[in-house]
């Protein structure tokens, strides 16, 4: 890479990963949490990742453990719609009190991310990874907490006309301030599709980038990605998300795991570098030519736009 840096090859740090519960008095709900240190001990930015909807805390562990590995201190939770009874799915529940509850998972997303930030040692280095509805409330969180400096957005939602079945979840973007952010989205990506993708971009009021990965859906920002695709296309969906299965592409005509978490890995470590650590050589690979970097690693992207 150019000057020695290379965000895609494991870092020189060992880590300490840590679970742990912690409750939140105000809304009566006890979080598992999840932390990756460095062993080496020091003063690191924070990275906080959420995850996708019905998801957990360790959904991207190839991800948070290879930001760690570069110099950062990571943590995760499982969000309110894993922990709290209210907010998970009951057999025959009618489309409004679906429509109720989506709400309110959406709207502990956020304040989840907060209590989580206040669970960890305080900084003011603070990044947002966060996939699908985790990449919608990383996009959110900056409206109301003025610690984030920095925000990668993994195929997130808050498009304004979401595919049916899929959870609408509205962006404001009352950031105020410069919070740069990088998108990293899915080419083929069926549940949200690269048009909401552009709709989002072209809102957020900050300095901004965004790389495509070709050959690839949803299922590729989380950990095994093969096995999770195939676990979809074998689920029986039926009513508003019968459309799903019918529109995904097999995993052979598809880019592997290992192409997407290579990808998501190192753009995610340069951003953070570029912003949080403000590195000039990551600064000057995201200005680059990033599709040459990663087409001799065998993986196709593209900018947008």
């Amino acid at each position: 890479m150019t000057d020695g840096y290379d965000p895609f090859a494991a870092g020189t740090f060992s880590i300490d990963a840590r679970t742990f519960e912690a409750r939140d008095t105000a809304r009566d709900r006890v979080f598992p949490c999840e932390i990756w240190s460095p062993r080496v001990p020091g003063t690191y930015p924070l990275i906080l990742y959420s995850h996708h909807s019905g998801g957990h805390r360790r959904a991207a562990t190839y991800l948070c453990t290879h930001l760690c590995s570069h110099g950062y201190v990571v943590a995760a939770l499982d969000h309110s719609e894993a922990v709290a009874p209210e907010l998970k799915y009951r057999d025959g529940e009618t489309k409004e009190q679906s429509a109720a509850r989506a709400e309110l998972v959406i709207a502990s997303r956020v304040p989840d991310l907060r209590f989580l930030l206040s669970q960890v040692p305080a900084t003011d280095q603070v990044g947002l990874v966060g996939h699908s509805l985790g990449g919608w409330t990383v996009l959110a969180a900056p409206d109301v907490e003025p610690r984030v400096r920095a925000v990668v957005a993994l195929a997130p939602g808050g498009a304004s006309n979401p595919r049916p079945g899929i959870l609408r979840a509205e962006l404001d973007f009352r950031w105020g301030r410069d919070v740069p952010t990088l998108f990293l989205v899915a080419e083929n990506d069926v549940p949200l599709p690269l048009e909401g993708m552009y709709e989002v971009f072209e809102r957020t009021p900050a300095t901004k980038q965004m790389v495509i990965l070709r050959r690839a859906d949803h299922m590729h920002f989380m950990d095994n990605v093969e096995q999770m695709h195939e676990t979809v296309l074998n689920l029986k969906f039926s009513g508003e998300l019968a459309w799903l299965q019918k529109e995904m592409r097999p995993m052979a005509e598809l880019c592997s795991g290992e192409q997407a978490h290579l990808f998501i890995r190192g753009l995610t470590v340069s951003h953070m570098d570029a912003v949080l650590k403000e590195k000039g050589e990551a600064r000057r690979f995201l200005a680059g030519d990033i599709e040459g970097a990663l087409a001799a690693r065998g993986v196709e992207v593209r900018k947008y736009p």
